[in-house]
């Protein structure tokens, strides 16, 4: 009986963690549903054209680090022999995806030069203040406030005499960008090249900082990296010297060792990146380490933002014929199995929400075919319970209780069960493996489909019936057999 009562409340418990997922992790659809961004992308290369290898080469690293971004059924193909089309389902702002695929993604890791720590630190003061500075002129441009603007631009003139430097550019934004680059070069100046970089970074993450709301950014190094790593930070343990991390050009990180260090090093191949990052930024550093450096440097040339390609009016129609049949399958259910088939329709609301909710944190990006292949995983979940079903009557017609019709009937289409689910998932996993985009889509929903399945059929099912009978009233046998076989 406890055991029963630990089934039925994990799979409340599931049913609850599906409702907040879908609530707090809305579906991403495909671009045939929702539209989304087309990014015309120029490999640059400033000296001869640019090799088929070289092209294929920036198609894999732009290729991760979209599926990094959360992008899955995504449209990248090539254009002539240095242009590159991608298709994003869902972004309406280019601009959003272009920050993360425009960059080069060059991490290097440099040393303080000795001497520096006062030019350093006046240097370190001016950026944060020009960070402010243009967080300042953004709430000023939304807010359309002129005497906010004044008052930046006078503070850039003081920073500008401070450094003894002119920007060039013509607006005010312009010119705070091309300052804060300029502080960014002469901090970098400051430090000495060592041997250690991104080519030795093996994986990357990101997690919230303990003390603060702060994101940062973990690394994980090779072998050789990690031993590099080491040598690096045993160098300057319980020094005045910084170890800066520098990604494009960009100082991202200059921070201490602790003279506890000053033996070893910092061992264990992996490194903190703690940079006052959002969640939004620490994402998008994790995903431009995880995809790789660019062997070129790209360009976004045209960005343009597409319709559904299958249009508004073919989706409703799609989802009003996906509805309809879910609701006559329902009806055949109950009208045929009775109180059997109310359960199965329990637990295919139950095998919804569960596939839904996992879909929502993987994330899954549903496109029409990845929709085909859930509605055929429901009609695997409905044939599961018929099988379950018609064990159950043949046990009750042959006079067995009710309870031990249900428990054999169960154990008898176990197996069929099982074997079936099995070649299903065998198929999906070479379609997912030797197929296209929308063929991977399909054999991905299905194959999600046909695992929740599996466990809906062969223990949601059961459970909510081992309920349904603790019921005097619902333990008559005429609610389970057919209406013209009630003498039976």
């Amino acid at each position: 009986m406890k055991r029963r009562q630990g089934w039925l409340f994990f799979i409340i418990f599931l049913l609850t963690l599906s409702v907040y997922l879908l609530i707090n992790y809305p579906l991403q659809l495909g671009l045939d549903l929702q539209g989304g961004s087309q990014l015309t992308l120029q490999i640059i290369k400033e000296e001869g054209n640019v090799t088929r290898d070289e092209l294929e080469a920036v198609n894999s690293v732009i290729d991760k680090r979209v599926n990094n971004l959360g992008v899955s059924e995504s449209n990248l193909q090539t254009l002539g022999g240095d242009q590159l089309i991608l298709e994003l389902p869902g972004e309406q702002n280019p601009l959003v995806a272009s920050r993360v695929l425009g960059k080069t993604a060059l991490l290097e890791f440099r040393t303080q030069k000795e001497g520096t720590s006062t030019d350093l630190k006046t240097l370190q003061l001016q950026r944060l203040i020009i960070k402010e500075l243009i967080e300042q002129y953004t709430l000023a441009e939304k807010s359309q406030n002129d005497n906010n603007l004044k008052v930046i631009q006078e503070d850039l003139k003081d920073i500008e005499q401070e450094l003894n430097y002119s920007s060039t550019s013509n607006d005010l934004y312009g010119k705070l960008i091309e300052i804060k680059k300029y502080v960014d070069k002469e901090i970098i100046n400051l430090f000495i090249k060592t041997d250690l970089s991104g080519k030795d970074l093996i994986n990357a993450g990101r997690r919230q900082e303990q003390t603060n709301s702060n994101w940062e950014v973990l690394l994980t190094f090779s072998n050789s990296g990690g031993e590099k790593f080491s040598e690096i930070t045993k160098s300057i343990a319980g020094t005045n010297q910084l170890l800066a991390i520098i990604l494009d050009g960009e100082s991202i990180s200059e921070a201490s060792v602790g003279s506890q260090f000053s033996s070893t090093g910092i061992t264990g191949g992996s490194a903190t990146i703690s940079g006052n990052f959002s969640a939004e930024d620490a994402r998008e550093l994790e995903v431009q380490l995880k995809g790789g450096s660019l062997p070129l440097p790209i360009e976004i040339v045209e960005t343009n933002t597409i319709g559904a390609l299958l249009g508004s009016k073919n989706i409703l129609k799609s989802l009003y014929a996906a509805i309809s049949g879910l609701i006559f399958v329902g009806i055949f259910m109950i009208f045929n199995y009775r109180i059997l088939g109310f359960v199965s329709v329990l637990s295919l609301v139950l095998y919804g929400f569960f596939n839904l909710a996992l879909y929502s944190l993987i994330p899954v990006t549903l496109t029409l075919p990845g929709i085909s292949g859930l509605i055929l995983s429901i009609g695997m979940a409905v044939d599961a319970n018929i099988l379950i079903f018609e064990r159950i009557r043949e046990e009750l017609y042959e006079g067995n209780t009710l309870t031990r019709s249900i428990d054999s009937g169960f154990q008898r289409a176990n197996s069929s069960i099982v074997d079936g689910h099995i070649t299903t998932l065998l198929s999906c996993f070479v379609l997912f493996l030797l197929g296209t985009n929308f063929v991977k889509g399909f054999a991905a929903t299905l194959g999600i489909g046909v695992l929740i399945s599996l466990f809906t059929s062969l223990n949601c099912s059961k459970t909510i019936l081992r309920f349904f009978t603790t019921y005097q009233s619902l333990r008559q046998k005429n609610l389970y057999l057919p209406r013209n076989n009630f003498s039976n």
